[in-house]
């Protein structure tokens, strides 16, 4: 006779990630094993620092709050399907947060032997609960929705992409190997151990690893009284090792751990035992990696309270931007995700700056990032380019209303500034009446740059149409592009403007194809990598997509690559920017983690052979460009 409580838990468990993905049979297995949990209002599911449950929990009816105990604020609420108290599953460890029903609530409590081992044989369900328990949400994969709606596209295609880092990067192990014989006495062990700070030792013989002691074989092998503390290693070793290859990404290493039920991975030259030991990896060094994770850093994003704290973030994004050139992940994926996590931290700051105003705004805007920002090709920590459009007002409500958007304007680029971005040395910034308009001043402005196109109005043009909506109406900045291109459209000659502007910055190389270097001032000998090789580019692909009438497509390498869906003829050269953009940029921001700044300015002979023939590629096609921006634009004919 079938159980129909079990029945009932498989009906409602088959709606919800990841049960919705077992077959029926083993549903039904693991759901007559759930018991049924009961909680009145405000009565404690478990408390920072409890020891783990041997049992994970979904909510059946009610509700659940996730808090914080030392900062009293509430990290998550989890409703009819969620999952919660994953960390013993995970990281055996205790509770990092109380769990407290918000009203009377039923849960299910899955016990954590029964569901184990639905993780190896279902690949989709460690992967949800991993990355559940990585972004500390209840499902990770609401972030595409919430990030639409909040975020003006962060992580849009976020988890997809964020998936896909996560399963690539590789794992930060120690190399320091603590290691014994197997004749060498646990005492001997302890001691080393203690002194090395460590929680496991390898036994080896022969340079090979034939079993592994942690903190949990002394306790409950030796400190129970079952072995003596004279006994030798061999007596309590766990044998034969669980190896892998060293080459581990966080998402095998932590499945491997949750297949296993342990707490150490030993990783050796090849993944056999037979291989020499090159380092173990705790599940302590897993969640030190999984701090830097996109989803972890954006959710932290969102919460914080504080500049101070998007500072501390920021570090956060940058050493994950150092692991992904160290794990040479494809920069398009890489510059992605980096500039969607920067577009949040800067949405944050204008939230944080709001609500430091004594009154709300007073009619609607649009905070624009432009440049290298609002290209999402900022990855490093440079200066700050931006504008603020708000709605059209009565000639009367103008003065006020421009001293309020200015005031907000200067809290906004402080804030920035605190957490990383320089001021505009030309302080093209909306803290500058010039860059804080309504949007019929802002049309006026464009329209003059358009019909009077001196060297002035192209370097600003330059600047401001490689805008970005960071924050606040959509509709202003759709009004503002429209009429650029109504403009555009009645002054051709702009484009020729546009053009020659865009040749202005000098070949990278000159006689014998040798690098041009700076001349004179703090930077002589050294080449601006900026100025002589990326700028050529962006500047290029800006006229050339404009030409095109083609919107909403900033990015530079972006921008070359639908030119050549568009130009089948010259598809080849256009392909060939779009690699060079990605390798400049790429090489820049190595540069500029190496030294610690902007990496514009290149010391060539700390170069090897190597990196100097890699940027020299480049250049032939940058040459080409510019010759196809000539002819097209008829620049000869200024």
């Amino acid at each position: 006779m079938n159980n129909t409580i079990s029945l009932r838990v498989a009906d409602f468990l088959k709606n919800f990630p990841p049960f919705n993905v077992l077959r029926q049979e083993d549903l039904e297995a693991l759901a007559g094993e759930v018991s049924i949990v009961y909680r009145d209002k405000e009565s404690a599911i478990f408390q920072e620092n409890e020891p783990p449950h041997e049992r994970f929990y979904v909510v059946h009816k009610g509700a659940i709050i996730l808090k914080n105990k030392g900062s009293n604020t509430i990290i998550d609420m989890c409703d009819e399907g969620d999952i919660f108290g994953l960390r013993p599953l995970i990281a055996n460890e205790s509770y990092k947060m109380d769990a407290f029903a918000y009203e009377e609530t039923i849960l299910y409590a899955i016990p954590l032997n029964v569901f184990r081992p639905l993780t190896q044989n279902y690949e989709a369900v460690g992967n949800f609960l991993i990355e559940s328990f990585a972004s500390n949400t209840r499902n990770p994969y609401a972030i595409k929705t919430s990030a639409s709606s909040e975020t003006n596209g962060v992580l849009k295609e976020g988890h997809t992409a964020d998936s896909a880092v996560f399963d690539l990067q590789q794992v930060t192990y120690s190399k320091k190997l603590v290691s014994c014989t197997k004749t060498t006495s646990i005492k001997t062990i302890a001691e080393r151990m203690t002194k090395k700070k460590v929680g496991a030792m390898l036994v080896l013989e022969n340079k090979l690893p034939i079993g592994i002691i942690t903190d949990k074989d002394i306790r409950n092998k030796i400190a129970t009284g079952a072995f003596p503390i004279t006994a030798k290693a061999s007596a309590i070793m766990s044998s034969p090792v669980i190896t892998y290859p060293k080459q581990m990404t966080i998402a095998q290493a932590q499945m491997a751990m949750m297949k296993s039920n342990i707490s150490h991975l030993c990783l050796t030259t090849d993944g056999t035992a037979n291989s020499a030991a090159e380092g173990i990896l705790s599940k302590h060094d897993l969640m030190l990696t999984l701090g830097n994770n996109p989803a972890v850093l954006m959710k932290a994003i969102k919460r914080a309270r504080k500049i101070k704290k998007i500072k501390q973030i920021r570090k956060g994004i940058m050493q994950l931007l150092q692991g992904y050139l160290d794990q040479n992940i494809p920069l398009t994926l890489t510059s992605r995700i980096i500039s969607e996590l920067n577009d949040a931290c800067i949405k944050q700051v204008i939230v944080l700056s709001l609500e430091t105003m004594d009154t709300p705004p007073p009619v609607k805007f649009a905070w624009l990032a432009m440049g290298s920002q609002g290209r999402s090709e900022q990855l490093l920590h440079t200066d700050q380019d931006n504008a603020l459009i708000f709605e059209d007002v009565t000639e009367i409500a103008l003065p006020e209303t421009t001293a309020y958007f200015v005031s907000l304007a200067k809290a906004i680029t402080k804030g920035l500034m605190e957490i990383g971005y320089e001021y505009c040395p030309a302080e093209m910034m909306a803290s500058n009446p010039e860059w804080c308009l309504s949007l019929s001043q802002w049309k006026a402005s464009v329209s003059h740059w358009i019909v009077n196109p001196g060297p002035d109005e192209v370097l600003l043009s330059s600047i401001f149409f490689d805008y970005n909506l960071a924050y606040g109406e959509k509709e202003l900045v759709n009004q503002l592009t429209e009429h650029i291109f109504e403009e555009t459209s009645k002054y051709p000659i702009f484009f020729l403007h546009l053009a020659s502007g865009a040749l202005q910055n000098p070949s990278p190389s000159g006689f014998f194809r040798s690098f041009l270097v700076e001349e004179d001032g703090a930077h002589k000998d050294f080449f601006d990598l900026k100025r002589r090789a990326l700028m050529p580019l962006v500047d290029a692909a800006r006229v050339l997509i404009l030409s095109h009438k083609i919107k909403s497509i900033n990015n530079t390498a972006e921008r070359f690559e639908r030119l050549a869906e568009l130009e089948q003829n010259n598809q080849e050269l256009f392909l060939a920017c779009s690699y060079a953009t990605k390798a400049l940029l790429k090489f820049r921001t190595k540069q500029g983690l190496l030294h610690n700044d902007s990496g514009r300015f290149i010391a060539l002979d700390k170069l090897s052979k190597e990196e100097k023939i890699k940027l020299k590629r480049t250049f032939k096609t940058i040459k080409e460009l510019q010759e196809l921006i000539k002819v097209r634009f008829k620049v000869t004919n200024l």
